[in-house]
C-alpha cells in the first residue's frame, strides 16, 4: 500500500502539492497564545517531508504561481505604497527605507561572517525577516548567475533548509523584541501613549459623548415637539446645528397622521412627532427638557441599510473625520468601521483621523443618505464573486515583459526579473483601481486566493524540490544557523526602534505599529494592540507595510546581487 502510494505521488506530483497544502493548512492554523507555525512555513516543512520520496516537478508551476502571488501583493498595497512615498506618508515611508536596510545589511555581513553559500544566505535572510517571498527572487538571481547546475542545484536546495530553521524565530522572536522588548528597552507605557494619542486626536473622555462616540454609537428615538420648543419653526439642519458637537439627525416626521421623510430644509412644528437618531441623551437635550419620547412603531420602521465605501474621491483624500461630516453628503450617516490596506486594518475612529483614496468605509443610515455619502466618497463596495481575470493576465503580462528585459551596466546584467516585473505591475494598477474603481476588480476574496494560495504553491513546490537534501542540512548547521538567524531578526528590529523613536521622532503609540509594518510581521502588531488596549497602533502600520513588503522582496535579489 505504502509502495503504492509513493509511487502514485511520483507518477502525479500535483496529487503531493495539494496533500502539502492539504497539511500545510490545517497544522498552520494552530497557534499557542497567538503564535504558531503559520500556512507557509508548515507547507514547507510538509513538503519537506514528502519530499523524501523524491518527487519531481515541472519547473514552469513554481514560476506561475510566484508570479500570479507577486501581482496580488502588489495589487493589495499598491495604493498606500504610492501615497506613502507621494504624500502625507513619507515619513513613514523613509523609516520603512531605513528598516528595510537594517534588514538587508544585517543579514548580509552575517552570512559573509558565517561563510554561507548564496543558498543558506538567501534562506536566512528570507527566514529571519519572514518575507517569504523573497526565496523567490533569490531563486531568479541565483539561476541568472551561469552557474552550473550541480552548483546551482546544490545552492538552491539550502535555501528552504536555512529559511525553515531561522522561521521560526523571525515570527515568534520579531513579535517578543517589538511587542514586549521593544516598550521596556525605551520605557514606554503602551496603554499611556495610546491614551495620550486619542486624547490629542480628539477623542478624549470628554468629547466621548459628543463627536469622538457620535460616530459609531447612536439610537433612532420618537419624540414629540412641545409648544415653545426652541426647535419649533426651525429647519431640521438648522435644528441639528443646536449642539454643533454631536451627530444628531431628523430622519422622519409623523404630521397630521402622515408620515413623510425629512430633508434637511424641512420645517418642524409644534405637535410633530419626529424620529431623531443619536445618542439618546443627546436628543433629548435637543427637544428640551421636557421632551415627550413615545414608541410609534411606524415612524420608527426606518429603511436603514450598512454599505461599504471603497474611497476614490481626490477631494476627500487626506480629509478629517470632522471635516467629512461637514460636507452635505454626511447627513445622516455614521461611521461603525474604517479598513485600510492589504492586511485589512482596522483603523480607529476618532475625529481627527484622516481618510485616505483606497480605504473602506463602513456606513450605516437611510438607504438615501449612505447612497448620497457612497456618490461622495468613492463607489459602493457591493459583494461579488467576479474577478477582471482579462486585467489580472494582461497586467501581470505587461509587468514580466517589462521585468525580462535586461540592461547592462559596466559588463553587469541588471533586471527586475519577471518576478520584480509582476510586482511592480500589482503596485501601479492597484494604485490605479483605487483612483478610477471602474476596472480591475479583484474581490478581496480572490485576492487573497492569489496571495496565500499561489505562495503556498510555490513554497511546496521548494520543499518537495528541496526534501531530499533538506535532512542532510538540518544537521549540518541547524544550531549555528538558528543562533544566526535570531541574531539577524533581533539587531535590526532593535536598530529600527531606536531611529523611529530618536531620529524619526513618532509618536511611542505608533512606533511599534511602524516598526511592524516595515517589518511586515503582522502577529507582533496584534500583540501590540493587545498590549496597548487600543487599535492606535495600526495607524502607524499600512503605509510602512506597503513600502517593506515591496523591498524586503525585492532584497532577495538584490543580496545575491551583493553576495556574488
Amino acid at each position: 500500500m505504502l509502495d503504492w502510494f509513493a509511487a502514485t505521488l511520483r507518477s502525479y506530483p500535483e496529487i503531493a502539492i495539494f496533500l502539502s497544502l492539504g497539511i500545510g493548512y490545517y497544522v498552520g492554523k494552530f497557534t499557542f497564545r497567538g503564535l504558531g507555525l503559520g500556512s507557509v512555513t508548515a507547507t514547507l516543512l510538509a513538503g519537506v517531508v514528502i519530499g523524501q520520496l523524491g518527487i519531481t516537478i515541472s519547473p514552469p508551476l513554481k514560476a506561475t504561481v510566484f508570479l500570479m502571488f507577486l501581482f496580488a501583493v502588489g495589487y493589495g498595497v499598491g495604493p498606500q505604497f504610492v501615497r506613502g512615498v507621494a504624500k502625507d506618508g513619507m515619513p513613514q515611508a523613509a523609516f520603512s527605507v531605513v528598516q528595510c536596510a537594517f534588514s538587508l545589511l544585517v543579514p548580509f555581513v552575517i552570512a559573509r561572517a558565517a561563510g554561507y553559500d548564496l543558498g543558506y544566505a538567501a534562506g536566512l535572510y528570507s527566514g529571519s525577516q519572514t518575507i517569504s517571498a523573497a526565496m523567490g527572487l533569490s531563486t531568479d538571481a541565483i539561476n541568472r548567475l551561469g552557474l552550473a547546475a550541480d552548483q546551482a542545484k546544490a545552492m538552491l536546495d539550502g535555501m528552504p533548509v536555512a529559511y525553515a530553521v531561522t522561521y521560526m524565530f523571525g515570527t515568534v522572536g520579531s513579535a517578543i523584541v517589538i511587542a514586549l522588548v521593544g516598550p521596556s528597552l525605551l520605557r514606554i507605557n503602551l496603554v499611556a501613549a495610546c491614551k495620550d494619542y486619542e486624547a490629542r486626536q480628539g477623542g478624549s473622555v470628554k468629547e466621548m459623548g459628543g463627536a469622538g462616540s457620535a460616530w459609531h454609537r447612536w439610537v433612532v428615538r420618537a419624540f414629540v415637539v412641545q409648544p415653545n420648543s426652541k426647535v419649533d419653526g426651525l429647519r431640521a439642519a438648522e435644528a441639528e446645528a443646536l449642539i454643533p458637537d454631536a451627530r444628531v439627525f431628523v430622519l422622519r416626521l409623523r404630521r397630521d397622521g402622515k408620515t413623510q421623510e425629512a430633508t434637511a430644509d424641512t420645517v418642524l412644528r409644534k405637535g410633530d412627532v419626529v424620529a431623531l437618531a443619536g445618542p439618546r441623551e443627546v436628543i433629548v437635550g435637543l427637544t428640551g427638557a421636557g421632551a415627550k419620547e413615545i414608541d410609534d412603531a411606524e415612524l420608527l420602521n426606518v429603511p436603514v441599510e450598512g454599505v461599504d465605501v471603497y474611497v476614490t474621491n481626490k477631494a476627500v483624500d487626506g480629509k478629517t473625520l470632522a471635516e467629512l461630516a461637514q460636507r452635505p453628503s454626511a447627513r445622516g450617516v455614521f461611521l461603525r468601521k474604517i479598513t485600510r490596506g492589504a492586511t485589512a486594518v482596522s483603523i480607529p475612529i476618532l475625529p481627527n483621523t484622516q481618510i485616505n483614496r483606497g480605504d473602506i468605509l463602513t456606513l450605516i443610515g437611510r438607504t438615501q443618505d449612505t447612497a448620497a455619502a457612497a456618490k461622495d466618497l468613492g463607489v459602493p463596495d457591493r459583494p461579488t464573486d467576479v474577478a477582471d481575470v482579462a486585467f489580472i493576465g494582461g497586467a501581470i503580462t505587461v509587468g514580466a515583459l517589462v521585468g525580462a528585459l535586461v540592461w547592462k551596466v559596466a559588463g553587469v546584467p541588471l533586471t527586475l526579473s519577471t518576478a520584480g516585473g509582476a510586482l511592480i505591475s500589482g503596485i501601479v494598477f492597484g494604485w490605479l483601481r483605487s483612483t478610477r474603481p471602474f476596472f480591475g476588480r479583484i474581490p478581496s476574496s480572490t485576492v487573497w486566493f492569489m496571495n496565500s494560495v499561489g505562495l503556498n504553491i510555490f513554497i511546496a513546490v521548494v520543499g518537495i524540490s528541496a526534501g531530499p537534501g533538506f535532512i542532510n542540512g538540518l544537521k549540518t548547521q541547524g544550531i549555528s544557523l538558528f543562533l544566526w538567524g535570531a541574531l539577524a531578526t533581533t539587531v535590526p528590529l532593535v536598530l529600527g526602534m531606536y531611529a523611529g523613536k530618536y531620529v524619526f521622532r513618532f509618536h511611542d503609540a505608533l512606533l511599534f505599529g511602524v516598526l511592524s509594518g516595515a517589518r511586515t510581521t503582522t502577529a507582533s502588531l496584534g500583540l501590540v494592540c493587545d498590549r496597548a488596549q487600543s487599535q492606535v497602533p495600526a495607524l502607524g502600520y499600512t503605509v510602512t507595510y506597503a513600502v517593506g513588503n515591496t523591498l524586503l522582496t525585492i532584497w532577495g535579489m538584490v543580496l545575491i546581487i551583493l553576495l556574488s
